[in-house]
């Protein structure tokens, strides 16, 4: 049976891929910080599982949804380049490693855009302490050298799904009247349906010919009005309340958050999957929000 290892697997994420992976027959391996899945203190049985493996994905890190205090700060930053070096380091002890190493990053790698799109080729790198996060975890991962095992960076937009993930606070601000614009409303919102980040690594999987960073993320962006107005008519609330800039950020102490998660615009197109061949199955977020909110 073909193995997969998932490290950081009992998220949003993992927990739809190990489902994913199971039906398509594979042995799915989770590490995690807490039993009884594999711990990261388990060196031995880390390397174990990845001996022979056909894939291992990392998707391990400490949520960005909270408050970037000093504390937390220090824990996104050291949650995602810890467990990205534990894991080449065990990749480096194995006899047979796995053949391909996915590791996740962020799209929040690129600046601030409401000019033009970003792509993998003419993207520019942005600044502040997200970018410092998704440029460090990258770096981690590169420099690796791993000739048996092939390594690609999936710099993942919003993921939007149907259980968990940032669909839930969106829908309880169009269901209590405060779905208007955030912000300026004009900053682009880029996501992805989790299905297509899926199919997305299993295309990345079999492509062997295929290495480095992609812009895991629809093809169609929208600005942030838009995407609210998609959330109030899939919901069929007829308003929502706008929400200023001073607003949101009296509301992100309240509720332990940071406004850049949703005034920072990000405006990501996945020019090298596309011209890859790879063919999106949600192009709009009209169509995921479908799916979203309605199966």
């Amino acid at each position: 049976m073909k193995k997969v290892v998932l490290a950081g697997g009992t998220g949003f994420i993992g927990n739809y891929f190990e489902k994913k992976f199971h039906e398509l027959g594979f042995q799915v391996l989770v590490i995690s910080r807490n039993s009884p899945h594999i711990v990261w203190d388990d060196r031995a049985k880390i390397v174990k599982a990845l001996e022979n493996a056909e894939l291992l994905i990392n998707l391990a890190g400490k949520s960005v949804n909270c408050r970037y205090n000093e504390k937390n700060k220090q824990e996104i930053m050291n949650s995602r380049i810890e467990t990205t070096r534990i894991l080449g380091e065990s990749i480096l002890q194995c006899q047979n490693p796995p053949k391909v190493w996915m590791n996740s990053s962020t799209a929040t790698i690129y600046r601030h855009a409401e000019d033009r799109p970003m792509t993998e080729e003419n993207g520019e790198i942005g600044s502040g302490f997200s970018v410092d996060v998704a440029t460090n975890w990258e770096k981690a991962f590169f420099e690796f050298d791993l000739p048996d095992t092939r390594q690609v960076a999936l710099r993942t937009a919003i993921v939007l799904g149907q259980d968990g993930g940032v669909i839930t606070p969106y829908k309880n601000l169009a269901r209590f009247g405060l779905g208007g614009a955030q912000g300026s409303g004009n900053q682009r919102f880029s996501w992805i349906h989790i299905e297509d980040l899926f199919q997305i690594v299993l295309f990345l999987k079999d492509r062997d010919d295929l290495i480095g960073a992609f812009n895991c993320s629809a093809p169609n962006p929208v600005i942030n009005q838009e995407q609210m107005r998609l959330i109030r008519k899939e919901m069929k609330v007829p308003f929502g309340l706008p929400a200023p800039k001073w607003l949101l950020e009296m509301g992100a102490v309240f509720i332990r958050t940071e406004t850049v998660l949703v005034l920072k615009s990000r405006w990501v197109l996945p020019e090298r999957l596309e011209k890859a061949g790879y063919t999106f199955t949600f192009r709009t977020l009209q169509e995921t929000l479908q799916d979203v909110l309605h199966k």
